[in-house]
This record gives structure tokens, sequence and C-alpha cells, in this order.
């Protein structure tokens, strides 16, 4: 099961999208700020965390940064209401998936979300590989 932490100072979108990717078998917790959303990585267990740009606080740039300095495999879909290219390609630059424009298709989302589970299921298995061969190879 996929695990996503979806991170916007909008309580109701959180909690409707949370609802509609459980009907696909995706699991969903929210978080309303950037600081929240790492306190809540630090647990463990999130495959993708889908992040607003634009919340008070901490911005979604700077949330982004934390996350993949300390988390680099968690995959983050940065989501913005506003269309600005320069803040879109500073995420993608920043290590983020991809990019998407509210109020967006719900399957555009989906697509996202599994295609960014993929990705980060794909290096999780480079890297279980190359530590069991590292182990193999030890006592030689």
């Amino acid at each position: 099961m996929i695990k996503v932490l979806l991170v916007d100072d909008e309580p109701d979108y959180s909690a409707t999208l949370a609802k509609r990717l459980a009907k696909r078998d995706i699991l969903a917790e929210a978080a309303g700020s950037g600081p929240a959303a790492l306190a809540r990585l630090e647990v463990g267990d999130i495959d993708v965390v889908v992040l607003d740009v634009k919340m008070p606080d901490m911005d979604g740039i700077e949330t982004l940064r934390r996350i993949k300095e300390s988390h680099p495999l968690v995959e983050v879909i940065m989501l913005s209401g506003h269309a600005d290219m320069e803040t879109a390609v500073r995420g993608l630059e920043t290590g983020a998936f991809d990019y998407l424009m509210k109020p967006m298709r719900f399957e555009d989302l989906l697509y996202k979300i599994e295609d960014a589970h993929e990705k980060k299921a794909g290096h999780e298995k480079k890297i279980s590989a190359r530590r069991e061969g590292s182990d193999t190879g030890a006592g030689r």
C-alpha cells in the first residue's frame, strides 16, 4: 500500500483528498505545515509527499529542501494554485518528483503518486541489492 503525506494549510482540502485516495487503497495522512510534515516524516513509512507551495511559516520550497536533506528517497509532488514557472523550476531543481497546478484532475495526481512510488521502490531495491552484494563480498 502506498503511504502519502498531504501537506497543505487548508485542512478541508487535505481531508477531501485523503478520502478520495483511500478509495483507491492509498493511505493518506495530512500535515498542516512544513514543520508538521518534517516531524511526521521522522516517524518513517511515508512513500510520497504531496506538498503545497504556498504555506505560512515555511513555504513548500524550503520544506522540500529539508525533506530531501533528511529523507532523500521520499518522493515529493509539488502543488500550487498559482501559475509560477519559476517556483516550479526551483522545485524540480531542488528534487521534486513533479509539479502540478491546482485545481488538477484527481486522476492526474493519482498517476503521479503511483509513478513517484514506483521510483522510490526502484531506488530502495537498488540500495538493498547493493547492500546484499557488499555483505556477501565482505567475507572474501
